[in-house]
């Protein structure tokens, strides 16, 4: 895997300040080289260079089962990587653990060993998540959108239940009570069924919309509904004859893709014929390469799954009481919601290669890091958590994780749209005037990265020219 060093001309601006253009300056070929010799006197740029070739010859040594090879330049990667250094060092550092997770898993024993204490508390899980919610303006943005729809789709109705399939933040449900409260027929009567697999945070939410309700005088009811999304028992939801209902999905759905039937490869190239039955038997994944020619050595050397990825979930144990994405979307559909408004990461996260993935994630996870380069100092505890907890978890599920224990399997919104439109949904193209109000929050971040575009009635937020999250509605078609 060669790569060329572009030097800079003089005054001319660092590369540093966009990792993403570290991509587009590589140049990829097959063979394997061997990385620069002095790596601790690179500069800032040559360094970002080097890591990605590093990686991706790793990543290379990792798929073909080499591991003396990939154990060799891993540790070249850490003597040139670190969490707390510039983009590029902490974006390596990350998919570094992630590319030795997935050597360990290799010997279960071990795996399972060095991770028996491991454990993540609830409050650790809030305040990362909170934390995302502030640092960044997608959330913000995809609230603001779901909101408007959910108001326009809502207009003159006494009784409206909302089914929230992730309730974590109580932020957008505030803001929607005071919409609704100021509506000039009066507020309806609202019921918001919550849907997470933690009670603490659903307990919590109550508490915060019940007392925001008391105080601006609207009738509301909150229902916990604590399950896992592919657990969802929908009779559960208790959706009752003479209410409108609204359905919000935020950054769950793609989860779902790990319980699809049979092989990724036939869920990529057949999605009109995707499967009918419930996932109850893992078959294997028919490897071939695609984006990977660019970057393996040879398409022999596609990725083989680590010997527990077959066996050792243990979400395997329960595939029998799971719906794959398609069943899922057939009992939405059934509820006949008059908008459904789904808000999902839009990236290629769930390729059939681990190639493949590495190399979109390195894209995606770079201009993550990048905002946070834009918003807070190198030294802060606010942005190395939400790198470590947040975005490293991410990375670890992509590439260290096969089968049913992948689920963060991002899709582009094409692949959204072409999927709700099989299970019988129609597009609602977002509101002009929520469109304005999200620009207006993305222009109100102090990084001028973010951008937004519409896509077929749908919307697409980026850093700079990266799509990250796509926001779309939805409509039962009868």
């Amino acid at each position: 895997m060669g790569f060329t060093f572009t030097m800079q001309e003089e005054g001319s601006s660092s590369v540093t300040s966009s990792p993403l253009q570290f991509f587009t300056m590589m140049s990829l070929s097959p063979s394997l080289g061997s990385p620069h010799p002095l790596l601790n006197e690179l500069k800032s740029e040559e360094r970002g260079l080097c890591l990605i070739h590093l990686l991706l010859t790793c990543a290379n040594h990792v798929a073909a089962g080499s591991l003396d090879s990939a154990n060799a330049l891993l540790e070249q990667i850490s003597m040139l990587a670190s969490p707390d250094g510039d983009t590029m060092q902490r974006i390596a550092a990350y998919f570094t653990e992630a590319l030795a997770d997935r050597i360990l898993k290799t010997w279960p024993g071990l795996h399972r060993a060095l991770n028996s204490t491991r454990m993540v508390m609830v409050s650790e899980e809030v305040v990362t998540r909170k934390l995302f919610y502030e640092l960044f303006p997608f959330m913000k943005a995809a609230f603001v959108l779901t909101n408007q729809a959910i108001i326009e789709a809502m207009e003159g109705e006494k009784m409206i239940h909302i089914i929230d399939l992730n309730a974590a933040e109580p932020a957008q449900w505030i803001a929607l009570l005071q919409a609704l409260s100021a509506r000039p027929e009066g507020p309806p009567h609202l019921r918001i069924t919550g849907v997470h697999q933690k009670k603490e945070i659903l307990d919590q939410i109550a508490h915060r919309l019940s007392e925001e309700a008391e105080k601006l005088d609207i009738p509301f009811q909150f229902s916990p509904v604590v399950s896992k999304l592919e657990n969802l028992d929908f009779d559960k939801l208790r959706v009752k004859t003479g209410e409108a209902l609204a359905i919000t999905c935020i950054l769950q759905l793609h989860s779902l893709l790990a319980w699809d039937d049979e092989s990724v490869q036939k869920r990529n190239h057949h999605l009109a014929r995707a499967s009918n039955g419930i996932h109850q038997q893992r078959a294997q994944p028919m490897f071939q390469s695609s984006l990977s020619d660019l970057l393996e050595k040879d398409a022999a050397n596609g990725y083989a799954p680590s010997p527990d990825s077959a066996s050792s979930s243990p979400a395997s144990l329960t595939a029998s009481n799971s719906m794959n994405m398609e069943s899922f979307l057939n009992a939405l559909w059934g509820l006949s919601p008059k908008v459904m408004v789904v808000t999902e990461q839009d990236s290629n996260h769930n390729g059939l290669t681990l190639m493949e993935r590495l190399l979109e994630a390195l894209y995606s996870y770079a201009a993550l890091f990048d905002c946070l380069e834009c918003t807070l100092s190198r030294t802060s505890l606010e942005r190395l958590r939400v790198e470590k907890m947040l975005f490293g978890e991410e990375i670890k599920n992509i590439v260290a994780c096969e089968g049913l224990e992948r689920r963060e399997r991002h899709e582009k919104l094409d692949k959204w749209i072409q999927r709700l439109d099989l299970a019988g949904f129609t597009n609602i193209p977002l509101s002009y005037f929520g469109m304005v109000q999200a620009r207006r929050l993305l222009q109100s971040y102090s990084c001028e990265g973010y951008r937004m575009r519409e896509e077929n009635g749908c919307v697409v937020i980026c850093w700079q020219d990266r799509p990250l999250f796509s926001i779309s509605a939805w409509r039962s078609r009868k």
